[in-house]
């Protein structure tokens, strides 16, 4: 229980606040290591733990290391100068495999490359591994097998991008192991080989490798940043449209409402012109009724004043005057209403006129749509055949570098065969040369153990017999050294020779990067094409607008007239309500000039009818455009994605 309060206290100390543990240079014994172990697993109050320089034991690291497996917020884990061995190095590949959260791990002064077995499960781990960003392995004594291990697990690690092996024992092999995984390896950006007896020329091609590395994650970036751009922009046009077509369906739906309240206000006031027909028609009614009962009386006067016939004579002489002033007035009023009919007739004929210039205008709207459908057909086949011009470069310039990287295949596996021949030759004598040199060894080893014997019996024996040994021994020497020096110069020309295959191969690496410059060239080439395709969307869209803009402007014109007909009928129903009181005698040519009234405002309604229908046929026109544009636009993505995946730097991303 004491070191796990004395962890919580140093938890609850300055470093809590900071997210860092520090202990290091702490010397921990294993129960202050369990406390830790049993704190470690889950969500830890702190991202960074220092353990450098504490002199763990196996046991204790184990026990570290198993609580950090299910940890979920430790990112950086120092380890340096804790001696870790067999054990410590299988706990940090299974760390390896199972954590998800460390993103440092620094390994200095461990000495792990002396331990073949753990070392190996250490790289099947980070081989298992794709999240540790930076590894420090420095002074870990770490071989050329080593370090063929270490390749083998970067071939498939893609996370690391910092990897320090500075004072190790690498050497020739294990460079040449590392610089060939650089090959498969896209994601690391930096590698430390200093104090590893690495040749020059293969730190020089390690840092080519690290630096195309870096250049290929720029390219990617860049090509990323720019389809993120086009995505937003696409995005945008989208938006845009969708608020211009709600703002267009909303004036739509607005004018629809005034066309109804228009409606409704026209279907009132017709009722209100029958309700006050119908009360002419009661009136009229009431009349007839009196008209009889005045002829019944009438009849009853005749019979009490057939004796007064003279005064009866003289009476209808009277009333035939009378009857002859209204007959007159009648055939008066009989023409001016003839004259009204006329005048009606002619504001008929005005506004059938008028019908007929509108639908000259909708011949003329529906003659520009065409126009319109027209061309956006001729801007459909140039996209088309500019798509097909693209595909057709870029499948010519895809085979292009496939033949050259063929060929620069072919030769780099000529090159890699006489290598890999060379090597085991090389390998051959050097096994040799060691098999006779280690029979010498045991050869003097025995000399060595059979003067001790006899210098254990005489003293002044043993120091002759010593120094001739001595002699002995400086000649076998000195013949060792003649041979290696023969050795080392053998293997100095096969240096050379290899150094110029590699110039020889370096050459013609530069040649290709030259034919890639120019690939990149036409590709920048073709980019800008692609960006004159789009203004020249940009500026289709803008024709679009404007014209839609006049299609407006040309309904609220037709609107405008449409209210001032209606208008103009208003006037001229208040015109008969003012003429009813006079019309009462002309009843059934009012029914006839209502009935007349009414078939015209019927075919009026039709119109209006089809105008809305051609509205909306319009709309659906201009609704079918747009998503006729926006497949286009979609296209046109679809197109210059394919053609940033069919460039070289997309074929290398696609096989990454």
């Amino acid at each position: 229980a004491a070191p796990q309060e004395a962890v919580l206290r140093r938890l609850r100390e300055s470093d809590e606040a900071r997210g860092r543990l520090d202990l290091a240079a702490q010397s921990l014994s294993l129960q202050t290591c369990s406390a830790l172990g049993r704190l470690l697993p889950g969500a830890a109050p702190f991202a960074a733990l220092a353990l450098g320089d504490c002199g763990l034991s196996e046991e204790g690291v184990r026990l570290l290391l198993h609580g950090l497996c299910s940890n979920t917020t430790v990112k950086s884990l120092d380890l340096k100068g804790n001696n870790l061995r067999s054990m410590g190095a299988e706990a940090l590949g299974k760390l390896l495999r199972q954590n998800k959260s460390i993103r440092s791990l620094t390994l200095e002064w461990n000495s792990l490359g002396m331990w073949e077995e753990g070392f190996s499960f250490f790289c099947q781990g980070l081989r298992a591994n794709n999240f540790l960003q930076r590894l420090d392995l420095r002074n870990n004594q770490i071989n050329h097998q080593g370090a063929g291990e270490l390749a083998l697990a970067l071939t498939q690690n893609t996370s690391l991008q910092e990897l320090d092996l500075r004072w190790n024992n690498i050497g020739l092999l294990g460079g040449r192991a590392l610089l060939n995984c650089l090959h498969s390896n896209k994601t690391l950006k930096r590698l430390e080989l200093a104090g590893n007896n690495v040749p020059g020329d293969i730190l020089k091609a390690v840092e080519q490798a690290l630096d195309h590395n870096q250049d290929r994650e720029v390219i990617l970036n860049e090509a990323q940043n720019q389809v993120n751009i086009l995505s937003k922009e696409v995005l945008s046009l989208k938006d845009e449209k969708n608020k211009q077509f709600t703002d267009f369906v909303d004036t739509i739906d607005k004018q629809k409402e005034e066309r109804a309240r228009s409606e409704k206000m026209s279907a009132a006031r017709v009722s209100q012109l029958q309700e006050a027909l119908d009360e002419q028609y009661s009136i009229m009614n009431s009349l007839k009724t009196k008209l009889q009962m005045t002829e019944a009386a009438l009849a009853l006067s005749e019979q009490k004043v057939r004796n007064l016939g003279e005064l009866l004579h003289a009476m209808k002489q009277e009333q035939n005057c009378v009857a002859e002033c209204h007959f007159r007035e009648l055939q008066q009023q009989k023409q001016e209403g003839a004259d009204r009919e006329g005048r009606l007739l002619h504001d008929l004929s005005a506004a059938s006129e008028k019908n007929l210039l509108l639908r000259n205008q909708v011949d003329e709207l529906e003659r520009k749509c065409k126009v319109q459908q027209d061309q956006l057909f001729q801007v459909k086949q140039d996209l088309t055949n500019t798509t097909a011009e693209l595909k057709l470069r870029a499948v010519e310039a895809e085979e292009r570098l496939e033949m050259e990287k063929r060929r620069f295949k072919q030769s780099l596996e000529d090159m890699e065969s006489l290598r890999i021949k060379e090597v085991g030759r090389m390998t051959q004598h050097m096994e040799a040369g060691e098999r006779s040199m280690h029979n010498r060894i045991q050869s003097l080893e025995a000399i060595r153990i059979s003067l001790e014997e006899e210098l254990s019996q005489v003293k002044a024996a043993a120091l002759i017999e010593r120094g001739q040994a001595e002699e002995e021994l400086i000649k076998v020497r000195s013949q060792a050294r003649l041979e290696e020096q023969q050795r080392l110069e053998h293997l100095e020309e096969k240096l050379r020779l290899m150094t110029e295959s590699r110039d020889e191969a370096q050459n013609c690496c530069l040649k290709q990067k030259e034919m890639v410059a120019e690939a990149q060239a036409k590709a920048k080439q073709l980019s800008l094409y692609a960006d004159g395709l789009r203004r020249r969307l940009d500026e289709l869209q803008q024709d679009l607008d404007s014209k839609e803009e006049e299609k407006v402007t040309e309904l609220n014109k037709v609107k405008v007239e449409l209210q001032e007909q209606i208008g103009h009928l208003e006037a001229e129903r208040a015109a008969h309500d003012g003429l009813r009181e006079k019309i009462a005698a002309l009843e059934r040519q009012l029914k006839a000039l209502t009935s007349n009234h009414r078939e015209a405002l019927l075919d009026k309604e039709g119109e209006i009818s089809l105008l809305l229908e051609k509205l909306r046929m319009k709309e659906a026109e201009i609704s079918r455009v747009r998503e006729e544009e926006a497949q286009r636009a979609s296209f046109l993505q679809n197109a210059i994605m394919a053609y940033v995946q069919g460039s070289p730097l997309g074929t290398h991303g696609s096989r990454k």
